[in-house]
């Protein structure tokens, strides 16, 4: 379904601007958490599992709460969702400040956390793009969200690693909550007129859900997704420790993790232009296939600060900039009506995905000593997903006219 003509629509820029903030921070913050995986641990005595463990709850709390956040976003509109999604992320930060077991740690940094991105993120913020951005600038449109997404990375990873240095972690993560507290104030330029969100054909949440998974192209876009979820996060979440190891300083890790998302501002908004021009899935192939090259050329050289730069840049071109092209292509088949929703189900793969690699990180560390096994797991499956994403077939479904049409 398409936004009807006749119906009220926010301004572009304006969508735009308030969704790439919110974007912005939600990513932003989240994308640092690797660099409290030293100071949490040694401090409370933890091992590495226990802190991968909850960040990969986080992700998988996400992704399971990614389609009810969807589906009430689509329902009532976005803005009542964010405002939630905001309050429950400053508490979980404050939370994740104050735990001292590796219970309440999971609960806080997993399921709140986890909860709160899945209702201040990009299922949420492209189901208002798609709702009120015109379809022939829509994939440039979720490009900038995208981007503004890895703008948050560059932005908040050398914040948050001054915030360790000069306040400690835990006053770090209280202060992170405060700004968090931003992403309610932003939502109000997102508040959408109520004839946006119920215009075009009626179709039940039921229907929209059987309709996606009975389709194989979903499927198969779902199973790309899983793969890059299973990269992301793992490289996120253990690239910093990863480094540590091989004798790098800590200030190595930041910059390589600012690198990423600096150069991945121009991967997503290039991924997101190139949408409107060429087959979106041929898009996705490629980048996951690069992405296990880029790993295969990384750890065929000896550990140096420039050999880190330079993947990081690399890596960070193809990040999120699967994100623009896979929403793009949801929307492409299904229409807007339930974009977020079934947005929120192709992110619930990309969680379970982002849940084993960071997971399994933390796990295959702690049994063998050494990262090596996830590394060559991460390439194995970024050839596969290259493969299952040639054969999606992205133009609109076929549905059966209503009776008496």
């Amino acid at each position: 379904m398409t936004p009807s003509t006749s119906s009220p629509r926010l301004s572009m820029t304006q969508v735009l601007l308030c969704g790439a903030a919110i974007v912005t921070l939600s990513m932003g913050i989240r994308h640092g958490f690797g660099l409290w995986l030293q100071p949490i641990t040694m401090e409370r005595g933890w091992t590495r599992e226990t802190f991968a463990f909850a960040l990969a709850v986080q992700n998988l709390a996400w992704g399971l709460a990614g389609p009810f956040a969807g589906m009430l976003a689509d329902r009532f509109g976005a803005f009542r969702v964010l405002i939630a999604g905001g309050v429950l992320y400053a508490v979980g930060l404050v939370l994740m400040a104050l735990a001292t077991s590796g219970l309440a740690f999971t609960g806080s940094a997993g399921v709140l956390l986890g909860m709160a991105q899945a209702g201040t993120t990009y299922a949420v913020i492209y189901g208002v793009i798609g709702r009120q951005v015109d379809p022939v600038r829509r994939s440039w449109a979720m490009g900038v969200a995208a981007a503004a997404g890895s703008f948050g990375q560059f932005l908040m990873v050398p914040v948050e690693n001054w915030l360790i240095a000069s306040f400690g972690w835990q006053s770090a993560l209280f202060i992170l909550g405060c700004t968090a507290l931003a992403i309610a104030p932003l939502a109000l330029g997102l508040r959408e007129p109520k004839a946006a969100a119920h215009t075009g054909p009626t179709q039940t949440v039921g229907a929209a859900v059987r309709e996606a998974f009975a389709y194989p192209s979903f499927r198969l876009l779902m199973a790309g997704y899983f793969v890059c979820g299973f990269q992301v996060v793992f490289i996120g979440v253990h690239l910093p420790s990863y480094l540590k190891d091989q004798g790098m300083t800590p200030q190595v890790a930041t910059v390589a993790l600012a690198l990423i998302g600096l150069f991945n501002v121009f991967g997503t908004y290039a991924a997101g232009a190139l949408g409107q021009r060429l087959a979106k899935r041929h898009i996705l192939a490629a980048i996951y296939f690069l992405r296990s090259v880029a790993i295969v050329a990384f750890l065929a050289v000896p550990v140096s600060p420039w050999s880190v730069y330079v993947f990081s840049a690399v890596m960070g071109l193809l990040w999120l900039s699967t994100v623009p092209p896979t929403n793009a292509v949801v929307a492409q088949i299904f229409g807007v009506q339930y974009l977020s929703m079934l947005g929120g189900f192709v992110f619930l793969s990309h969680q379970v995905g982002s849940f084993l690699g960071v997971w399994l990180g933390g796990l295959l560390y702690d049994r063998t000593g050494s990262y090596d096994v996830v590394w060559w797991i991460a390439i194995a499956l970024g050839v596969a997903a290259a493969a299952v994403n040639l054969p999606i077939r992205e133009h609109p479904i076929a549905r059966p006219a209503p009776a008496g049409a």
